[in-house]
């Protein structure tokens, strides 16, 4: 069972990139705050060159923690490609997909990925046969679980007719909130949901105390910061909701790991959809 809170790593291998030592000083910190869930994917990294940066910085900071690291799950996606001059690109062909999960278990140190997630569709290929890829790889004992990511209700639906999927990671937050049907249908079938850029992205984090007014005035009667409401509300969307905001300083993910002690009022709750409503 993972915690309520995960920790997105995304961060700590883009532009700018975060110096080494205080990266794993943020793994280190959310894994010593008790977060035992660590998103990451092959293609973050500052360009093509660099493809499996954030894994293999996991990987040392795993082997450089005290804990036991048995109990960390390590959730890694396929499929969203990066290029040699820094832009995205995608690629859901099968042997693509195969090809990169076994870069992603060299970069990782693993002999199996504990949940392997497909990054985007690719329109230019038949999304059952993206899928086909993540059920040989289940299959073939590569990894333990399958999930998916960018996905619209249709898509979760036809995935999970193919194989088990254990989670959907869509983006979601107090400022985007068009992944709420799929938030839904996850759970009404018990899949976990990982919103990405729960705190709306790093250009968009000062709207929760800006634009979003109310979540910066329940943060000061709590006593807590904005972002801990903005993920103790996401949290009181669904049990099956384990938001997993990006971190590169030690700071930001100790302040995230307390929203999962924070119990919103309905009053609050109320109050908080009444403004998101309110939004254009």
């Amino acid at each position: 069972m993972v915690t309520s809170i995960g920790l997105g790593a995304m961060p700590m291998s883009m532009a700018p990139l975060v110096d080494e030592a205080q990266a794993i000083r943020t793994i280190h910190a959310a894994l010593d705050a008790g977060v035992n869930l660590i998103d990451t994917a092959d293609a973050y990294c500052l360009d093509g060159t660099q493809v499996g940066h954030n894994e293999r910085l996991i990987a040392k900071a795993l082997a450089t923690w005290s804990g036991d690291s048995s109990r960390i799950v390590v959730a890694t996606k396929g499929g969203h490609t990066r290029l040699r001059d820094g832009s995205w690109g995608l690629n859901g062909r099968p042997e693509y997909l195969l090809a990169a999960c076994e870069a992603s278990l060299k970069a990782l140190g693993v002999e199996a990925i504990d949940l392997y997630q497909f990054h985007r569709p690719d329109p230019s290929v038949p999304y059952e046969e993206s899928l086909g890829a993540l059920a040989k790889l289940l299959e073939q004992g590569k990894i333990r679980m399958a999930g998916i990511s960018n996905a619209s209700v249709e898509q979760i639906e036809l995935a999970s007719a193919l194989l088990p999927i254990a989670s959907v990671q869509n983006e979601f937050s107090p400022g985007f909130r068009s992944s709420l049907a799929e938030l839904h249908y996850c759970d009404s079938r018990g899949i976990a949901f990982l919103p990405w850029s729960p705190l709306g992205g790093v250009g968009r984090a000062p709207e929760l105390g800006g634009r979003h007014g109310a979540f910066q005035a329940v943060a000061q009667e709590r006593g807590v910061s904005p972002q801990q409401v903005a993920l103790a509300w996401e949290l009181a969307q669904a049990p099956v909701v384990i938001p997993i905001p990006g971190a590169s300083r030690p700071q930001s993910i100790i302040d995230s790991v307390g929203a999962a002690s924070l119990v919103l009022s309905e009053e609050e709750l109320g109050l908080l959809d009444q403004e998101i409503g309110e939004q254009p």
